[in-house]
C-alpha cells in the first residue's frame, strides 16, 4: 500500500516539472478537453455514483452527506462549466509583481511560479475531484488527489475521464493522480512524503482536517470548518434579515459557508424572532436556542455549548438573544471558527465596527454567508476556503495555488 502511494506521489513530482513551464494555451486545451469529457461521459459518472448513493444509504449516511455525495446530469455539467470558467481566468503563472533596479544595476524581480505538486484530501464531494485538478492544472500544478470511500466509485470514473483527456490534449502522464486506496493508512502516509508532495489542502470536516494538521509533516493549507454566524441587529431591516438566515441556513445546509448560529439583538428579538422561528421550521429546520430563543417557541429545544461550538451541516441551528453588539462580537470571537460571518443592519457605524472588529476570512454586511465561494468572487472554481492566515485566506483561485520566484538580471555584478 505504501508503494503505491509513494509511486502516485512520484510520478505527480515528475510530471510537475513539465507542468511548470506549459504554455497557457496547452493547459486551457486540456481543461476545456476535460470539460468536454465529462459531458461526454455523463452517463457513465451517474453510473458510478450511483454505487456510491446506495452504499451510503445503507450506511445510514445523513441528508447532508448523500447531497454532498450526489451527482446529477446538471451537477456533471455544473463541473464541466466550472473547468471552462478556470480555462477562461488569466493565468497568474509567470507574472511579473514587481521589478526594480538596484543601485549596483542589478534588476530585482518577483514572479508568480507554481507551487508543484498539490496534494488533496477530501470527503464526500466527488465534485471536488473536477475542481482541484483543474485549478492545480491552470496554476501549473500536478495534483496527488485521496477521496472518501463513501465517494470512490464515482472518483474513480470522473478521475480516469479527465486524466485521459488531458493526456490526450498535451499534459504529462501523472498530473492528475488518485489515490484508489481507501484505507486510513494511505492518508498517513501522503502526510510525510515531503520529497515528493508541497503542500496538502484537507476539505472535510473538523475530524478530517484536525488530523491533517497534527500528522502531517508536508505543509499543511487549513480549511472548511464553518461555524458561521449572522448577527440581527437592533438597527436591521427585519424582512432583508428574514431572506438572508432562510437562504444562509437552508440554500445548501451541508457545505461550510452554511448559517449554523443566529444571534439577534434584544431589542428586535420580540418583533423579528417569532416570525423567523416559524419560518425556520417551515423550511424543516430545527433549531436549539437560549431560554430567551425558547421563550418565544414552545417547540424550539435547548441548545448546549456544542450546538453553539459545533458545525451541523444540516438543517439545524443555534439561536441565542443578545445584549448588544458588544455581546455579539464577544459571542462570534468566543465560537467562530474564523470562516464566514454577517452584519443585518441598516446603521452604517456599526456595520464598520463588525467588519473591523470580527477575525475571519469572510466577513459580510446585509448578505449571506452563501456567497464565500470562488465562483461568487469571481475566481472560477475554488480549491477551498482557507480559515488559517498564512499563504492564503479564504477562496483559494489560481493565485492562491502559486508562490513567488525571485528573478535578478545582472552585468557582471559581484558582492564585495
Amino acid at each position: 500500500m505504501e508503494k503505491q502511494v509513494i509511486a502516485k506521489a512520484q510520478k505527480a513530482r515528475e510530471a510537475a516539472r513539465r507542468l511548470a513551464y506549459l504554455s497557457t494555451t496547452i493547459k486551457n486545451n486540456a481543461l476545456l478537453a476535460m470539460a468536454d469529457s465529462l459531458i461526454k461521459n455523463t452517463d457513465k459518472i451517474l453510473a458510478a455514483n450511483e454505487i456510491d448513493i446506495r452504499a451510503g444509504r445503507e450506511k445510514g449516511l445523513s441528508r447532508a452527506l448523500i447531497d454532498r455525495l450526489l451527482l446529477t446530469t446538471e451537477r456533471v455539467a455544473d463541473m464541466a462549466e466550472g473547468l471552462r470558467m478556470v480555462a477562461s481566468l488569466p493565468d497568474p503563472v509567470g507574472e511579473v509583481e514587481s521589478m526594480w533596479t538596484r543601485p549596483n544595476g542589478l534588476r530585482i524581480g518577483r514572479t508568480r511560479v507554481p507551487l508543484g505538486v498539490v496534494g488533496i484530501i477530501y470527503e464526500a464531494r466527488p465534485n471536488v475531484t473536477v475542481d482541484a485538478a483543474g485549478l492545480c492544472l491552470k496554476a501549473g500544478n500536478a495534483v496527488v488527489l485521496r477521496g472518501g470511500s463513501e465517494a470512490i466509485n464515482s472518483n474513480l470514473a470522473i478521475a480516469n475521464i479527465i486524466a485521459t483527456a488531458a493526456t490526450g490534449a498535451g499534459l504529462p502522464e501523472g498530473a492528475i493522480n488518485l489515490i484508489e486506496i481507501t484505507d486510513r493508512a494511505a492518508v498517513n502516509v501522503m502526510l510525510k512524503l515531503n520529497d515528493y508532495i508541497d503542500v496538502i489542502i484537507p476539505r472535510g470536516g473538523a475530524g478530517l482536517i484536525q488530523t491533517v494538521v497534527q500528522n502531517a509533516t508536508v505543509p499543511v493549507v487549513e480549511t472548511g470548518v464553518g461555524n458561521c454566524h449572522v448577527f440581527v441587529d437592533r438597527y436591521a431591516d427585519l424582512e432583508k434579515a428574514r431572506r438572508i438566515v432562510i437562504n444562509a441556513k437552508c440554500q445548501r445546509p451541508g457545505v461550510c459557508n452554511a448559517l449554523e448560529s443566529l444571534l439577534v439583538h434584544q431589542a428586535t428579538a420580540a418583533e423579528f424572532l417569532p416570525g423567523m422561528l416559524e419560518a425556520l421550521k417551515e423550511s424543516g429546520v430545527e433549531v436549539r436556542g437560549c431560554d430567551r430563543t425558547m421563550a418565544m417557541a414552545e417547540w424550539v429545544k435547548p441548545a448546549s455549548e456544542e450546538d453553539y461550538a459545533g458545525e451541523f451541516l444540516d438543517l439545524i441551528i443555534a439561536v441565542k438573544v443578545v445584549d448588544s453588539l458588544d455581546e455579539a462580537l464577544d459571542h462570534i470571537y468566543r465560537y467562530s471558527t474564523k470562516h464566514s460571518e454577517a452584519i443585518i443592519t441598516e446603521n452604517y457605524t456599526r456595520a464598520m465596527r463588525f467588519l473591523n472588529e470580527v477575525d475571519a476570512a469572510a466577513v459580510y454586511i446585509n448578505a449571506s454567508t452563501r456567497f464565500t465561494d470562488g465562483g461568487q468572487y469571481g475566481f472560477g472554481a475554488e480549491i477551498g476556503i482557507s480559515t488559517q492566515k498564512l499563504h492564503a485566506r479564504g477562496p483559494m483561485g489560481l493565485k492562491e495555488l502559486t508562490t513567488n520566484k525571485y528573478i535578478v538580471f545582472g552585468d557582471g555584478q559581484i558582492r564585495g
